[in-house]
C-alpha cells in the first residue's frame, strides 16, 4: 500500500513538473538553439533556373530563382519565389518541435536548471523518468510558442531577416517575447560531450 503511494506521488510530481516551464527565456532559447541548428545545417540549394527560351543570338534569356528569397520584382517569378521561400519555411520549421523532445533539464543548483540537448537517453544519470517528462515539456512549450508567431517567423524567414547568429534574439525578443534584452542569455550546449558519455 505504501509502495504504491509512493508511486503514485512520484508520477504526480511528474507530471506536475511537465506541465510548467518557469524560465520560458531559456526554453525559448532551446528552441531557438535547434532552429539555428537547422539553418546552418541547411544544404545548399540549387537557384530554379526559369532560362527555356534562347533570343535571337542564341543565349538562354529568363530569370534564375533564388531559392532563400521571396523577394519579387516580376509577376510571373514573385509566383514562383513565394512557392520556393515557403517550401524553405517547412524545411525549416517542420519537426522542430519534434527535435525539442532531445532536449532535457540539467539542474545547476536548486533554484535553477538549463536545456541541454540529449545525444544518448541511455547514458543519463539523472532520472530518465524526469528527464522525459521535460523533454515533452519542452516540445509541448515551442509547439504553443510556433502556433503564437509562426505567421510572423514564416515571414521573417522568406524575408531573409533571420540567420544564424540572430536567431534567439529574433524569435525570443522580438517575437515571442520570453526574453528582454536586458535578460541573461540563457545558452543550449549542445556540443556537450558529457551527455554522450553520460556525466549529466
Amino acid at each position: 500500500m505504501s509502495e504504491s503511494v509512493v508511486c503514485l506521488l512520484t508520477f504526480f510530481a511528474i507530471v506536475y513538473v511537465a506541465t510548467c516551464i518557469d524560465d520560458k527565456c531559456a526554453a525559448c532559447n532551446a528552441v531557438a538553439e535547434e532552429l539555428e541548428l537547422g539553418l546552418s545545417s541547411e544544404k545548399p540549394r540549387n537557384h530554379l533556373d526559369m532560362r527555356h527560351s534562347l533570343d535571337s543570338k542564341g543565349q538562354r534569356k529568363g530569370r534564375v530563382i533564388d531559392y532563400r528569397l521571396s523577394h519579387c520584382n516580376h509577376m510571373l517569378d514573385g509566383f514562383v519565389r513565394l512557392k520556393v521561400s515557403e517550401l524553405r519555411v517547412v524545411e525549416l520549421l517542420d519537426g522542430l518541435c519534434e527535435k525539442m523532445q532531445d532536449y532535457t533539464l540539467e539542474k545547476v543548483d536548486s533554484t535553477g536548471g538549463r536545456w541541454i540537448k540529449v545525444h544518448d537517453w541511455d547514458s543519463l544519470t539523472t532520472n530518465r523518468q524526469e528527464a522525459r517528462a521535460y523533454s515533452k515539456d519542452i516540445s509541448s512549450y515551442c509547439g504553443r510558442l510556433l502556433e503564437e508567431i509562426e505567421d510572423e517567423l514564416a515571414d521573417l524567414i522568406k524575408k531573409g531577416s533571420v540567420r544564424t547568429g540572430n536567431v534567439s534574439k529574433v524569435l525570443c525578443q522580438d517575437l515571442g517575447k520570453h526574453c528582454n534584452k536586458a535578460s541573461d542569455p540563457h545558452q543550449v550546449d549542445v556540443n556537450d560531450h558529457r551527455l554522450s558519455h553520460g556525466e549529466l
